[in-house]
């Protein structure tokens, strides 16, 4: 194979596109600023929709929650779950149960949550605090993921924040 080699000047074209292969470092100073523009632009537009993914499931998780505490009410003759002695709530909940509250594999009711309790979107917890009187925002104090209370029936997120319309977490 022969290879030809030309001698004399290169053509101007040539020379310039072979200088012309590497950005300068303005032209990189330029494209990190839009990006930094962009990338300001559309952050905060993510963290809104994280938000709001965190109402929804929140809101979700206690609707959820508060029907099938009203179930097993029903279900269990105006019995609370966790009222029956020796029976946790999150027990009455997750397994099943006797018209009594009495825990029992072959109960004819429950469970009313299947696996484990929902996580609160807002700490990530699944444990409950239970109280037996009646719930107060001064409860949400965040080390657990809700409340319950078994004398009102009442099942709130154990959390103390505030909703993007302005309310209290809490009072949800």
């Amino acid at each position: 194979m022969q290879h030809y080699h030309r001698s004399g000047p290169l053509p101007a074209t040539f020379v310039a596109s072979q200088l012309r292969r590497a950005f300068t470092l303005v032209e990189v100073l330029i494209v990190v600023m839009i990006m930094g523009i962009l990338a300001s632009v559309v952050l905060p537009q993510f963290t809104a929709a994280s938000g709001d993914a965190k109402e929804s499931a929140l809101l979700q998780s206690l609707a959820t929650m508060r029907n099938q505490i009203q179930m097993f009410r029903f279900q269990h003759e105006g019995r609370l779950p966790g009222t029956k002695s020796g029976v946790s709530f999150d027990q009455s909940m997750l397994q099943k149960t006797d018209i009594d509250g009495s825990l029992n594999t072959n109960g004819a009711h429950g469970p009313y949550i299947l696996g484990q309790l929902p996580p609160n979107p807002y700490n990530d917890l699944r444990d409950v605090t239970v109280k037996s009187a009646v719930l107060a925002p001064a409860d949400a104090d965040g080390t657990t993921g809700w409340l319950y209370s078994t004398s009102t029936g009442e099942f709130r997120a154990n959390y103390d924040g505030t909703m993007s319309d302005g309310s209290t977490i809490f009072s949800q």
